[in-house]
């Protein structure tokens, strides 16, 4: 079953007796610029940034008093998390241990 099938065959059994519109032209270049410049005008809306809630432990007394801190650390890396909010108490405190790593 080899027939050849005319473009015009081909065309009517894909798309049915659907008339062939004229060829659209390309629009100009000043119809392409408008939505470009709208679109580069309008503010970027803002992006999720991941954030992990660190809670610490510290003191600055060994067995002494303790308190809670928390530290946002905007990383989804808990490990990451952990130590950037570690070094930012130890600034402050002595002893500093991480209780939890939750996400915001």
């Amino acid at each position: 079953m080899s027939k050849e099938l005319t473009e015009e065959e081909m065309r009517q059994a894909l798309f049915g007796n659907a008339q062939i519109s004229a060829r659209v032209s390309p629009p100009s270049l000043t119809e392409v610029e408008a939505p470009i410049s709208r679109a580069a005008k309008k503010k970027p809306a803002k992006t999720f940034t991941p954030r992990l809630l660190v809670t610490l432990r510290v003191s600055n007394e060994f067995e002494g008093k303790t308190y809670e801190i928390l530290h946002e650390a905007d990383t989804l890396s808990t490990l990451l998390a952990e130590q950037e909010a570690t070094k930012a108490a130890r600034r402050k405190y002595r002893y500093v241990e991480v209780v939890s790593v939750k996400s915001m």
